[in-house]
């Protein structure tokens, strides 16, 4: 049985909606933010070290780093599921897309949110945040804009992947001007496994 250490309003909720389309049985282990300071537990520290989430076990297995994650229940529980075949060019798109999501597009938008916090001391840097969250999502906007998904007709771990991103834009208020983002937000926000992942891990919703 694979354990979810799952926190709430984090990453960790992508890996429970990939759990739920795969049909994988799991069990979740909850982990509450400090009210106040919005930090993790240190309880968390106790399966990993970094007191982040999400933290899988599965059997012998301890894995962190959500990226990691996908691809690895994809590959072990997936049955070909949720990924395009290994052989051809759209499996290279679909890596790309994986590592696309903390590799370039997360850091201006969580930039933004920490930037915004420091009131008229970060104003200058607005300016360059904007303008790289704008680059971000407009490519991923007119990317969307030829399938409905990131790779194909079709779910893929890469959307869940990338969700996260989808979602801190929504909570930002930046969607309006990408109408191809918002659409896809909806749209997987939609799907059966995506409710049931929000009701094994509570209520997911961002602060703006």
């Amino acid at each position: 049985m694979i354990t979810v250490h799952h926190l709430n309003n984090s990453r960790s909720h992508r890996i429970l909606w990939l759990l739920e389309e795969l049909g994988v049985p799991y069990e979740v282990k909850r982990y509450q933010r400090d009210p106040h300071t919005n930090l993790a537990p240190p309880a968390l520290k106790a399966i990993n070290p970094l007191g982040k989430s999400p933290v899988i076990e599965d059997g012998p297995h301890v894995l962190i780093e959500s990226g990691a994650i996908v691809d690895y229940l994809i590959r072990r529980h997936g049955e070909g599921r949720l990924q395009p075949d290994p052989a051809t060019a759209t499996y290279d798109e679909y890596v790309q897309w994986l590592h696309f999501a903390e590799g370039s597009a997360m850091l201006p938008l969580m930039l933004n949110l920490y930037v915004g916090r420091l009131g008229e001391a970060g104003a200058p840097l607005h300016p360059r945040i904007e303008a790289e969250v704008a680059n971000y999502l407009g490519y991923l906007d007119q990317a969307l804009g030829l399938t409905p998904y990131l790779v194909g007709d079709e779910l893929s771990g890469a959307d869940i992947q990338m969700s996260f991103i989808g979602e801190v834009a929504k909570a930002q208020g930046k969607l309006p001007a990408y109408p191809n983002l918002a659409a896809w937000v909806q749209r997987f926000q939609a799907r059966p496994a995506y409710r049931k992942a929000v009701e094994q891990g509570g209520e997911y919703a961002f602060a703006k």
